[in-house]
């Protein structure tokens, strides 16, 4: 069946002006003495700023739930069924603690920020009663990676903190969305788990292999940058609803180790691993830059900002953010690659994942709406044509967009999972971001006023 169709302009080179307002020139415009968060006549990407809208609320609400309600969601079980091709077929009924976190989050956040629909609520509860039948028994332990359809864990407990993580986040979400504050303090306990865990001398040794493969040497108890983002992003949202001094401090702390011990001076970068004493490793560690994780960092700290209302460190993340785009862009084919395994030697991964593109555009719209930077709308038109030129999959005459693919992101007939995590993360806070400078009138917001 044919799909909606949308036409995404397409202008060789962006030319944004970021405006100073002159008063009430025309309807819609800034007022007096405020920045503008759009260029002149509304626009944002070399569009209305109402047809970005429109194409985000396709996206999300006719494209991928949808398919999430018709495939994905296991109605009768609970939980997600992620391995699922694009045609909807099942290709295992296994599901996964890290999805299943991952998606409590997504409903409870569609129920809480967007809309009260029962079933976005019900989606999430049969997700968090089917994943709390693996609960870990031992308080040093995480939830198996891998659990069958039933409930019965087909995997040993995960050596990573990731999926409990992803728990903790859905947890948290669901507990604003249900009414139960349990599961706030259920979150904030697998938090403190986690953290303890983390902070053990002989941690997650083979961690090195996943960013140099097979081969790479043992690296006990480093510290991990993809570890400090899971962190901070649950901090943040634990803090906009309660004030806890021992978050705070723990937000605190993964600030300090992320721009302070992990930010290499001589190449202006942050390194996804240091030694366990925040100290850096006088080995191959010290030339690896993952740079999917650190705009995806950055992003979250410039978030945490906002909260806090800290315009240095805004500006200082936004700045890292700037510096790691430009490294990780694609100058030949476009959107950013996501591995610096060697910085000095130039080595990276080629592939082109998704996540890593939309961390982009969360990133550089946070940056447009409370500075209103003119690098921020080059980045985000740049990268907003890139990625509805390649991902989705409707000129496929199919559902959903590529979310992992070769350094062109050639098509390919075969997947074997549905993305729900990134993807609509990207899209709810775009849309939320959107909103916010539409009901502004396309002023920069007053976080840092």
């Amino acid at each position: 069946m044919k799909r909606r169709a949308f036409i995404h302009s397409s202008i060789a080179a962006p030319a944004y002006l970021a405006v100073e307002s002159r008063g009430e020139s025309e309807a819609g415009a800034p007022s007096a003495g405020k920045r503008s968060a759009l260029i002149k006549n509304g626009m944002i990407a070399e569009m209305p700023l109402e047809k970005v809208l429109e194409r985000y609320r396709y996206d999300l609400f006719e494209d991928f739930l949808p398919f999430m309600d018709r495939h994905v969601i296991d109605h009768e079980l609970g939980g997600f069924m992620c391995n699922t091709d694009r045609d909807g077929n099942n290709l295992t009924q296994d599901k996964s603690s890290w999805y299943e976190g991952r998606g409590i989050w997504v409903y409870s956040t569609l129920y809480n920020q967007f809309e009260p629909k029962d079933e976005y609520l019900e989606v999430a509860k049969k997700s968090v009663d089917f994943i709390l039948k693996t609960e870990p028994k031992n308080s040093n332990e995480c939830w198996p990676r891998q659990i069958s359809r039933e409930g019965e864990p087909l995997s040993t407990p995960c050596d990573d903190i990731y999926g409990d993580i992803f728990i903790a986040e859905g947890f948290a979400e669901y507990a604003e969305a249900s009414g139960d504050r349990a599961y706030r303090g259920k979150a904030i306990q697998i938090l403190e788990k986690c953290v303890g865990m983390y902070d053990q001398p002989d941690y997650l040794p083979d961690i090195g292999q996943t960013y140099l493969g097979r081969e790479a040497r043992p690296f006990p108890g480093a510290r991990i940058i993809g570890h400090w983002m899971v962190f901070i992003r649950l901090c943040t949202q634990l803090l906009r609803r309660q004030a806890d001094s021992k978050i705070e401090g723990l937000a605190d702390r993964g600030i300090d180790a992320i721009l302070n011990h992990h930010f290499n001076p001589e190449f202006d970068l942050i390194n996804e691993l240091i030694n366990h004493d925040l100290t850096r490793p006088e080995n191959e560690y010290a030339q690896l830059v993952y740079t999917g994780h650190a705009l995806e960092t950055l992003w979250m700290v410039m978030d945490e900002a906002v909260r806090r209302r800290d315009k240095d460190l805004f500006q200082r993340a936004a700045d890292s953010f700037k510096r790691h785009y430009l490294v990780a862009h694609d100058h030949v084919y476009g959107g950013v690659f996501r591995n610096l395994q060697n910085v000095n030697e130039n080595i990276w991964s080629l592939d082109k994942v998704l996540w890593a593109q939309e961390e982009v555009l969360i990133g550089s719209l946070l940056i447009i709406e409370h500075l209103g930077e003119q690098w921020a709308h080059d980045i985000f038109s740049e990268m907003h044509q890139y990625v509805y030129d390649h991902y989705p999959l409707e000129k496929h005459d199919l559902p959903l967009w590529i979310f992992s693919a070769d350094r062109k992101v050639t098509f390919e007939e075969e997947a074997t999972r549905v993305e729900h995590f990134h993807h609509p993360r990207h899209l709810m806070m775009n849309i939320q971001a959107l909103e916010r400078i539409r009901d502004r009138n396309g002023r920069v917001s007053d976080v840092f006023a």
